[in-house]
């Protein structure tokens, strides 16, 4: 027997008006940060003040446009949906949707204890740290928008992400501070020195907020889930004066949604098991999770799904039309469960790096180049700090009419982390644009390189080759512990990754709501920022006269729909870039003698380049093992760049006590950015100290070096 599906359609809307007078436009001008804890539970009000205060402006019109293409998106899935119903048998697709049910359930892990900690009003309690004088008063931090609002300011409807013009027509006495991003800083380091007391391995998911998993921790001190957190809670406010809120549940994303329950300096625990759990999310608003965005909401509420418990509800809609809405995410939303792993984002997850910043509208081209080439300098500062480069620059820019769009390059070569050679990438992207007003520009690169990681393994090369690296054991010994700790990572990793994380899109809404005004800088979703200083450095932009922006995600940046203009950019070719293995040019591009369409000299080879060298043959280098087909004079080239002054001074260092285990602290310095140089630069005097070689293998190195 066949159904329409009517009873499952239940509660879902038909397709809606396609009218720009719709709650859905007020819902949409009112910004993501609806969710907020401490703003009012009725927000009608402060969504028509928005509303008429953003009337007639290029926002409003872009928001407009917005809602219009969702409202008519909306209508298409709704067809979608009638089409794909009917003549189904719906109650099969709920049979088939319950065997899926009954597997996430027994994947269901109750052993574990989350908390999810997050600060309260993070940059506004900070500085009133500083002015007590605030305390009471309706005050926000950000000139142009909002990063954050004292709960005072909340009650009248500002926070953060919001511009400064709306939430002072909402709150008129509101008072406007200036951002002190090294006081907030200094102050995250000291919560999360506390929180990391309890777990060492925590995950900081921005500068104001992680997650801990204190089993280990309350197991070994006997002591319970909630008198542990109130201890941690306790902890932080005698040692730094602020207030944390927690959520303790057997995952990250019940956590997350749990520490909101209580704010501010609050905490809430849930029952750990697995009845509880489904009665705590039935009702839930699907807003509330982690992963959904305000898109989606509107996608959801369209089929019928308002709360959590909706889901199972239309089940079988959900599973037809799965590459729409998530059928498994969404599942696992409804029976509360989700990734219980905690562990420290690492720099493998890193997927781009870039600078952004947002001024008033501007349109004369000199002023345009001088803050793409100020955005330049700060993502070479970026790179050459964090030890990055990569294959791809993105230029990222915002219209005055709020519509962002990029454009991209990619190079055959490591691209130079040189601020020179950024700004002429993207200049040569931007100048086709001309002529174009903007509020916003950006560079991005991305398909990166670890340079750290490179240094670093270098370093074990050389540790290696002076035989340095012994752990004290046998080489059975060690080698089986090395295969054992691989095994346990890669094991937390499927562990991971064995759960959804968000439905489709998400994070391309994400995306586009960074590239929208009023977004501001609130800090991005779990999972997403490395570590506190990386995204700290990442905010260090200037807040010219309409606030900062930040965008530190790993995916590229969202680009409006519009033409590309791939097709008119020259092939790619290698300008001058930083001395290393990653400075080759394009075996497709012209030789080193000619000139860029820009007028930019490509380097010449250097003189020993082009000296007739002995006969190719098969080399194997002593560093770093590695076999290559060169002769010697390109075998020493290659040894030059193993053999850094870093790498020299640790040799020398481990070798001259008796060949002691190296320590953590031993390790080569690259906190300033790795810069490889030669034996030759070394021994040369020029500008540093004369460094005497370590053995006589060393001296044989620099001999073949100085042959001719």
């Amino acid at each position: 027997m066949t159904s329409t599906g009517t009873s499952n359609l239940k509660g879902a809307t038909d397709a809606p008006e396609p009218s720009q007078q719709t709650d859905s436009l007020l819902r949409r001008l009112a910004g993501p940060s609806v969710t907020k804890a401490g703003l009012a539970k009725d927000q009608s009000e402060i969504n028509r003040i928005i509303a008429e205060a953003s009337k007639g402006s290029k926002f409003y019109e872009n928001e407009k446009r917005k809602d219009k293409e969702l409202t008519e998106r909306i209508a298409k899935i709704l067809k979608h949906r009638d089409e794909a119903v009917k003549g189904v048998d719906l109650s099969s697709v709920e049979q088939s949707v319950d065997q899926i049910l009954v597997k996430l359930e027994a994947q269901r892990d109750l052993t574990q204890i989350i908390v999810h900690v997050d600060m309260d009003a993070f940059y506004a309690n900070v500085e009133l740290l500083d002015n007590p004088d605030l305390k009471g008063k309706p005050f926000a931090v950000g000139k142009g928008v909002l990063t954050t609002a004292s709960y005072e300011a909340r009650k009248f409807g500002a926070r953060s992400g919001m511009s400064s013009f709306i939430s002072k027509k909402l709150c008129p006495e509101l008072i406007l501070l200036d951002t002190h991003f090294d006081r907030y800083l200094e102050m995250s380091k000291r919560v999360m020195d506390v929180f990391r007391r309890y777990d060492l391995n925590m995950c900081a998911a921005g500068c104001d907020e992680g997650y801990l998993n204190i089993t280990a921790y309350c197991e070994e001190h006997l002591i319970d889930a909630e008198e542990c957190v109130r201890e941690m809670r306790e902890t932080v406010h005698r040692e730094t004066k602020l207030t944390v809120s927690a959520g303790i549940a057997p995952n990250k994303m019940l956590a997350k949604i749990c520490s909101d329950k209580n704010k501010p300096n609050g905490q809430f625990k849930l029952d750990f098991n697995s009845r509880a759990i489904k009665a705590f999310v039935h009702d839930l608003s699907i807003r509330k999770v982690p992963g959904v965005g305000r898109v989606n909401e509107r996608l959801l509420e369209s089929i019928g799904i308002k709360t959590c418990g909706d889901i199972y509800t239309h089940r079988a809609v959900l599973s037809l039309m799965d590459k729409q809405f998530g059928l498994h995410f969404l599942l696992q939303v409804y029976l509360g469960i989700a990734s219980n792993v905690v562990q420290p984002h690492t720099r493998e997850e890193r997927k781009s790096i870039g600078a952004e910043r947002t001024f008033m509208s501007i349109s004369d081209k000199d002023r345009i180049l001088q803050k793409l080439e100020d955005v330049a300098a700060e993502l070479e500062s970026d790179m050459t700090d964090g030890g990055w480069t990569g294959k791809t620059v993105t230029l990222k820019y915002k219209l005055d009419t709020y519509q962002v769009f990029t454009r991209a390059k990619s190079f055959d070569r490591w691209v130079s982390s040189k601020k020179e050679d950024l700004f002429a990438i993207g200049k040569e992207l931007l100048m086709p644009e001309f002529p174009l007003t903007i509020r916003l520009i950006g560079l991005r690169v991305t398909k990166l390189k670890d340079l750290k990681a490179e240094a670093e393994s270098k370093a074990a090369g050389i540790m290696k080759f002076f035989g340095t690296t012994d752990r004290g054991g046998s080489p059975t010994r060690n080698r089986r512990a090395s295969i054992e700790e691989s095994e346990q990572a890669e094991e937390l990793t499927q562990l991971r990754d064995a759960f959804e994380d968000a439905m489709p899109g998400y994070h391309e809404e994400a995306e586009a709501d960074d590239g929208a005004e009023g977004q501001g800088l609130d800090f991005p979703p779990m999972g997403q920022i490395m570590d506190v200083e990386d995204y700290m450095d990442s905010s260090r932009n200037d807040l010219d006269q309409a606030g900062d922006r930040s965008d530190h995600r790993p995916r590229p940046p969202y680009s409006a729909p519009a033409p590309t203009h791939s097709q008119s950019f020259p092939k790619p070719v290698s300008t001058e870039i930083t001395k290393g293995p990653f400075a080759r040019a394009s075996s497709t591009g012209p030789s080193a003698s000619s000139s860029t369409s820009r007028g930019q000299r490509i380097r010449s080879p250097s003189p020993r380049a082009r000296t007739t060298t002995s006969a190719v043959d098969t080399q194997t280098c002593p560093i770093c093992s590695k076999t290559m087909l060169t002769d010697n004079d390109g075998l020493n080239a290659h040894i030059d760049f193993c053999l850094s002054k870093e790498a020299i001074r640790e040799a020398q260092a481990t070798s001259s006590t008796n060949l002691a285990p190296i320590s953590e602290a031993s390790g080569p310095d690259i906190s300033k950015g790795f810069r490889p140089r030669s034996i030759a630069d070394l021994l040369s005097g020029s500008g540093a100290k004369r460094a005497a070689p370590s053995s006589r293998l060393t001296e044989g190195l620099v001999k073949r070096k100085r042959r001719k």
